[in-house]
């Protein structure tokens, strides 16, 4: 079973000890990142620096010539990763004997958010999510589809993770998260995750539905969850709150955006890459589903990509309607590090149920963030001791 662990080229610069502890662990593959959102990150074991602070999101190497005269473009990172970091990372990592892929954070960055804000989702209140590109747009399309494919195929990479390839919406721990005291649920969250930019008020009209009519409801809809009303059986609770056919038009809408950005992506990324080159998303088996795993159609993303890679630090339930469809790699991701709710002491058991439900492959989150005891567990059960 593929065990592979994620990995920030910080972790590994400037740390000539890294890769060899990082292979010592007992997983044969590292997933790298390439490009990244914002983050303070902890490196509890370099001899130079404890904390990274990544100000904006970034690619983690040079670009080359198919960004000349775009607006929309990534950004280079500052001093946390300079020149091309992530390709200095990966030959000491290939170095110590492990295959190298490349892990792709896409529709997810607060800066281009906060320099072109009409590329943002816009809630049904008109406030702007500046971390959330608002993946109906043409030219935010167009962006992410190159970034994933200039991102995604680095030098010696054997493969790509490809992260928050669909819609982001309110879920996300922005900086001092303050959006917690009301409980939305499911209902919630996707009724304030719902877009009403431009592309998007285009898009309910060709769906059947009036824009302002449909944010008017969907406001309406809120209401008695502002009001402490707990909305928590899912889809169900969307239809109840708009309406079933408002609701199905406007999901009918979004898994059309969220749909074809996926195939155009992973074609971009294929047409990049060499023969063998394994692509992977990070999926949600839920369409309407927001956020770094995107809300995904199993059967549909399987006959697309290679396989997924699916959270199952809280349990490994989302595996099975992966499991089903009876094809593709179907990655279980674990995280290993204690204080940030993982549980490294029951790794081995947690692997071997996500094997009964039809993982094939494993992730780890993360070599770089785990302190040195979490690290002793996680090299204990690949082990097997």
């Amino acid at each position: 079973m593929t065990a592979s662990a994620f990995v920030y080229p910080w972790d590994v610069n400037g740390d000539p000890e890294a890769a060899t502890r990082i292979a010592a662990l007992g997983v044969g593959q590292v997933t790298l990142a390439a490009a990244y959102h914002s983050t303070r990150a902890l490196t509890p074991r370099h001899p130079r620096h404890r904390i990274v602070t990544a100000e904006h999101a970034a690619v983690l190497y040079p670009t080359d010539a198919r960004w000349d005269g775009r607006e929309l473009r990534p950004y280079a990172a500052g001093d946390w990763a300079p020149g091309d970091a992530y390709g200095e990372a990966a030959a000491a990592l290939a170095d110590a004997g492990l295959d190298v892929h490349t892990w792709v954070v896409l529709a997810h960055n607060s800066r281009l958010g906060a320099e072109h804000p009409d590329t943002s989702v816009v809630n049904a209140y008109g406030d702007r999510y500046p971390w959330a590109p608002c993946i109906a747009q043409p030219a935010t399309r167009a962006y992410l589809i190159d970034l994933a494919a200039e991102a995604a195929v680095r030098p010696g990479a054997r493969g790509t993770e490809l992260e928050s390839l669909g819609w982001y919406g309110l879920a996300h721990l922005h900086a001092h998260d303050k959006t917690g005291g009301v409980g939305l649920g499911e209902a919630g969250q996707y009724l304030m995750s719902l877009c009403f930019c431009p592309a998007c008020r285009e898009g309910y009209g060709a769906q059947g539905l009036d824009a302002e009519e449909l944010a008017a409801v969907v406001r309406a809809a809120l209401e008695p969850l502002w009001q402490g009303v707990a909305a928590d059986e899912g889809w169900a609770d969307v239809e109840k709150l708009l309406g079933e056919a408002d609701a199905a038009a406007t999901r009918a809408w979004r898994d059309e955006r969220a749909r074809t950005l996926q195939e155009a992506a992973v074609a971009a990324v294929r047409a990049a890459a060499p023969d063998g080159f394994q692509v992977l998303l990070h999926a949600d088996p839920v369409t309407y589903h927001c956020g770094a795993n995107a809300g995904v159609d199993p059967a549909h993303i399987l006959s697309v990509a290679d396989g997924v890679v699916v959270p199952c630090t809280g349990g490994p339930g989302l595996l099975t309607p992966f499991a089903e469809q009876g094809r593709g790699v179907l990655a279980a991701n674990l995280t290993v590090v204690s204080g940030m709710g993982g549980s490294p002491g029951t790794l081995a058991a947690d692997v071997a149920r996500a094997r009964e439900l039809g993982a094939t492959e494993l992730r780890l989150y993360h070599a770089g963030l785990a302190s040195d005891g979490d690290l002793e567990l996680v090299r204990s059960a690949l082990a097997g001791g």
